[in-house]
């Protein structure tokens, strides 16, 4: 009794302010919270704008500006939101920047664990395509949505293949597509310039993106003069990276726009 008595009353000082007594454990600040509820997040806090792709004769192109948008302000500057997945795959994404960057971990470490396996058949845009509507479908269902519209481009079975998946799994293929403001604007200019040349070149695709992409630097806020350009061909992957807008463009019309300021 006695004892028991004594060692409640002596109280070695903690090793450190606010640390744990000699021989106990150091409880965390929040860390007997139970069932604690799950915040998710409900709007992107630094985002990119629009992706623009097509399929040309030979190849396919995706391009992507570099801005990094905190809301109204143009916060980062080179933000590469386009990245060689395979030799058969790449990826562009528009959307918060932050689940862009967690989904392109979590697709790179797939392919280490392809090449560490020593599978046979190299992910192809596809395949990707195929996992990611799973992917951001399944956590839409969790109401835990990666808030991104998501472009894989590339070749399936030797042939060119562009698609489309968004943060609720709405997918599609098709011959052009588009995210962001892009879906409004870039999707009319490439499919005006199919229907007067239906077999396009390299040449008349990278016009035509470089055209879009100026489109939406004048019109969306959100959009920025640099660039990046992704070519896939039969023989790899090219990644133009660094590549500007802003020599060809021409403000000096912008003072004549009243009712804006």
């Amino acid at each position: 009794m006695a004892g028991s008595a004594m060692a409640s009353v002596y109280k070695a000082s903690p090793i450190w302010s606010g640390g744990p007594s000699p021989g106990e454990f150091y409880n965390f600040p929040g860390s007997n919270i139970q069932n604690e509820s799950k915040s998710h997040t409900l709007y992107p806090s630094t985002s990119g704008t629009s992706v623009v792709g097509l399929v040309y004769d030979g190849g396919v192109m995706v391009a992507a500006d570099t801005l990094g948008s905190y809301g109204s302000l143009a916060r980062f500057r080179n933000i590469k939101r386009v990245f060689k997945v395979t030799d058969k795959a790449v990826l562009a994404c528009s959307g918060d920047i932050a689940d862009y960057q967690f989904i392109r971990e979590v697709i790179e470490q797939k392919v280490r664990d392809d090449e560490c396996g020593e599978y046979t058949r190299v992910l192809d845009a596809g395949a990707l395509h195929c996992w990611l509507t799973r992917v951001l479908y399944n956590r839409r269902s969790r109401f835990d949505p990666l808030w991104l519209e998501c472009i894989a481009a590339g070749y399936r079975d030797d042939k060119p293949f562009l698609g489309y998946v968004d943060k609720i799994g709405t997918a599609f293929e098709a011959k052009e597509v588009a995210s962001g403001f892009g879906v409004h604007l870039a999707i009319p200019m490439i499919r005006e310039a199919r229907e007067k040349k239906p077999n396009m070149t390299r040449e008349d695709a990278e016009k035509i993106l470089k055209e879009c992409l100026t489109v939406l630097y004048y019109r969306d806020c959100r959009a920025h003069f640099k660039y990046q350009l992704a070519d896939i061909t039969p023989e790899g992957v090219t990644i133009h990276d660094d590549l500007n807008l802003k020599p060809e463009t021409n403000w000096t019309i912008a003072h004549h726009i009243k009712g804006y300021e």
